[in-house]
């Protein structure tokens, strides 16, 4: 009997350890199951929508975007705040419009400390963050009282001994991802900015043909001269967009091989359009146009495509929501969360019915060091676009001798070579310069000055090419456009519409500095435009 009882009593103790030990590894599964997932944000550098295969844009080859696609959203109406790196940069670490970031909302000047950024709220709120490659930038972070960049802790250490063409950096980006992931602890999520400098310029000329894509693949966008020459400046282009996405899928492969993967969101976008003319620097579609695909824990269902207008000023609350982290003051972008947790493809938000971009200054383009402000509201079937200086060049001003003036000898002058300084060089630009009189239309788009208005039917004419605002039939649609972006600005602040807009030609520039008239001081504000 006593056996029995020893042996019954034995049968229950092994019983209660192994309830214990399976209650134990429940509440470790649930423990872990509740840690805020991963994010792993890839953004190339000028790049536009559509280019990328799963677009229908063959020539480019990007099945690492594709895959991010497949397994999640694919958006097809995702828009940069602005058509330039740094201004585009900082409104999606903030979340808010370039309008309502001072200095940050101009190319290459100060970002303000004042300002939060997501990537901050993440750090504080446990995440291990870091980028590679390009953060923000270009610009000055330190004057303006950060202690290192907006977007984390650099981890650029990792290098090529050689890439495939001169154009090609030679960060090893994944490298460098792997170098952050052996250094985060293992109980941590992690933030990941993976800041690819492709596909910005300088490409190497006949990179694209030498690796073996093909010309006759070439879609060239109708405001650009269909002509062998843009093709081989696409097809280098194509080349740069491809390098992207190698590295992508090598730091994908990474995750997955960390055990990383299907706790990790993924986003791959581009800070804005390509670096050809009517294009980057421009509020038309290919500057501000670009390719969003997003995957991941919380998205629900695959294979989706999403034709919700999104901004991505959008990205900043959605990453801390995603991450359960509280909104910080100031945030315009809207969550796109519902647009997670629908398993719909199509329209699924009808509140967004619009989004907002806007510009600057981007380069040093003309006298005094002033920018071509402008503002623009797109809806399904709409963009508008108010040109605040008519009188000045939208690409910056051609070149003229007569108009440059040095404060060194003269000797030692340094003439503009093309002009139209906002327009980076590129073979694409000068065969469009030397051959103006060939193609008119095209260069009177990209390069010549416009209205104060703007009115494109952007299902009918995706390229911007018919400029719809004195017709009659439309007059109607563009009142309303103009009406709901004034007061959308108004409400937001805009200086533009608030009686102050001239602020912006105030601010330093750190970058390059050319030869114009007047003010010329590089990292000095301009005292001709701040009011007294």
């Amino acid at each position: 009997m006593r056996m029995k009882m020893n042996k019954l009593t034995c049968f229950l103790a092994l019983l209660i350890l192994s309830l214990f030990q399976t209650n134990e590894i429940t509440a470790q599964t649930k423990k872990t199951s509740k840690r805020p997932p991963n994010i792993l944000f890839a953004i190339a550098d000028d790049q536009s929508y559509p280019h990328t295969s799963i677009y229908g844009q063959k020539i480019f080859h990007t099945p690492a975007f594709d895959r991010v696609a497949a397994n999640g959203i694919l958006f097809n109406n995702a828009f940069v705040a602005a058509p330039q790196c740094s201004p585009s940069r900082a409104a999606i670490l903030t979340g808010r419009q370039i309008w309502q970031l001072e200095e940050a909302g101009t190319h290459a000047s100060y970002f303000p400390n004042k300002f939060p950024v997501f990537t901050t709220a993440l750090e504080a709120s446990g995440y291990f963050i870091g980028f590679t490659g390009k953060p923000w930038n270009p610009g000055n972070f330190i004057d303006a009282g950060w202690k290192r960049n907006p977007v984390g802790p650099e981890y650029n250490r990792k290098e090529f001994t050689s890439v495939p063409t001169t154009g090609i950096s030679k960060t090893d980006y994944a490298s460098n991802f792997e170098e952050f992931l052996s250094e985060k602890p293992a109980d941590q999520p992690f933030f990941f900015w993976y800041g690819s400098k492709e596909p910005h310029r300088d490409y190497e000329e006949g990179s694209g043909a030498k690796s073996g894509l093909d010309i006759n693949g070439v879609s060239v966008p109708f405001f650009l001269p269909n002509e062998a020459l843009v093709k081989n400046d696409m097809l280098d282009y194509a080349l740069e967009i491809e390098w992207f996405d190698k590295q992508l899928d090598k730091i994908i492969k990474m995750l997955a091989a960390a055990g990383e993967l299907d706790n990790t969101i993924i986003v791959v976008t581009a800070d804005n359009g390509m670096a050809f003319p009517y294009a980057k620097a421009n509020l038309q579609e290919y500057g501000v146009h670009v390719p969003l695909a997003i995957s991941g824990p919380g998205i629900n269902g695959k294979e989706r495509k999403v034709n919700d207008l999104v901004s991505l000023i959008d990205l900043a609350p959605t990453f801390l929501d995603m991450a359960g982290v509280k909104h910080f003051e100031g945030i315009t972008g809207k969550s796109l969360v519902p647009i997670f947790s629908s398993s719909k493809s199509g329209f699924i938000d009808t509140s967004r019915s619009f989004i907002l971009t806007g510009r600057e200054r981007h380069s040093h383009a003309r006298p005094d060091n002033v920018g071509y402000p402008a503002r623009a509201i797109r809806t399904n079937n709409y963009l508008y676009i108010e040109n605040f200086k008519t009188d000045r060049w939208p690409a910056g001003d051609p070149a003229s001798l007569d108009k440059v003036e040095s404060t060194e000898k003269k000797a030692d002058m340094k003439p503009i070579l093309e002009g139209y300084e906002d327009i980076d060089n590129s073979p694409t630009k000068s065969f469009m310069i030397k051959n103006k009189a060939s193609y008119a239309k095209l260069f009177k788009k990209g390069f010549e000055k416009r209205n104060s208005e703007e009115l494109y039917d952007i299902l009918k004419d995706p390229f911007c090419l018919n400029d719809l605002s004195e017709q009659a039939s439309v007059a109607k649609i563009k009142a309303q456009l103009k009406s709901k972006l004034d007061q959308s600005l108004t409400t937001q602040g805009d200086p533009r519409v608030l009686g102050n807009g001239d602020i912006f030609d105030s601010y330093p520039r750190f970058g390059k500095m050319r030869p114009f008239e007047g003010f010329k001081k590089r990292a000095k504000y301009n005292p001709a435009f701040i009011k007294k």
